[in-house]
């Protein structure tokens, strides 16, 4: 357990850039520092970095450094992290490797699906998930990182065509001038996804990848952007 003025002494001794942090319990991360509105979530086991050490409204400034998404964490949840005994260091895989682990990947959103949950914006912990996040938690968990985001997933990811779809692509959806959803690819015309209540599922299901769906499937076939696939892990 670390305390703000603990933290703070870290900084004076070791410089604003060395010092590297681990979670000890799931934490949250905001997009502000009033920390009303949930940006990512940083699990166990996740390194981070805080970029400064006097808060702003009870908050300080992080970064991950995994995927190098920044936020703001409560300075009373300091107390969830213990300084890095060793600093984080990208693993780095050949494509051929990853397909390896792509039946990892699919078994972990399956199994997210049986639990009980609903669709959290910026949710990348289970049981709650929005759709990049259970993405993100899903190849992460065998040991692949992705960007944060929908849009950067999509940027990172090497483009296909919808016909050389594999089973662990991934889909994206969204508007001309952005993507704004993904979902991962099952075989068979179908994909996985965490969707929002209003447009979706409210929660992880499988959809069907054609306007012979439901409503709620060709609403998303209808916003298919493009298809990509993972050839590497993220490196920030």
């Amino acid at each position: 357990m670390i305390s703000l003025e603990q933290l703070q002494a870290s900084f004076d001794t070791h410089g604003t850039h060395a010092v590297e942090f681990r979670c000890r319990v799931n934490l949250n991360l905001y997009d502000s520092p009033s920390c009303t509105c949930l940006a990512t979530q940083a699990a166990v086991g996740r390194h981070l970095q805080i970029l400064w050490t006097t808060p702003v409204d009870k908050a300080l400034e992080v970064r991950l450094c995994e995927d190098g998404y920044s936020g703001w964490l409560a300075v009373q949840d300091i107390a969830g992290l213990e300084p890095a005994t060793t600093t984080y260091q990208a693993i780095a895989f050949s494509a051929a490797e990853i397909q390896t682990r792509i039946p990892q990947v699919i078994a972990f959103t399956q199994e997210a699906m049986k639990q009980s949950n609903y669709y959290l914006w910026g949710g990348t912990v289970g049981p709650n998930y929005d759709c990049s996040g259970l993405m993100q938690a899903a190849f992460a968990a065998s040991g692949i990182w992705l960007p944060r985001d929908s849009y950067q997933q999509a940027d990172f990811t090497q483009e296909i065509a919808i016909e050389e779809l594999l089973p662990g692509d991934l889909i994206f959806f969204g508007t001309a001038e952005k993507v704004n959803h993904v979902g991962l690819y099952l075989g068979d015309g179908c994909y996985i996804h965490s969707s929002g209540q209003e447009i979706g599922r409210n929660g992880i299901a499988i959809d069907l990848l054609s306007e012979q769906g439901d409503e709620i499937a060709q609403s998303y076939y209808q916003r298919l952007r493009s298809c990509g696939r993972v050839v590497e892990s993220y490196q920030p």
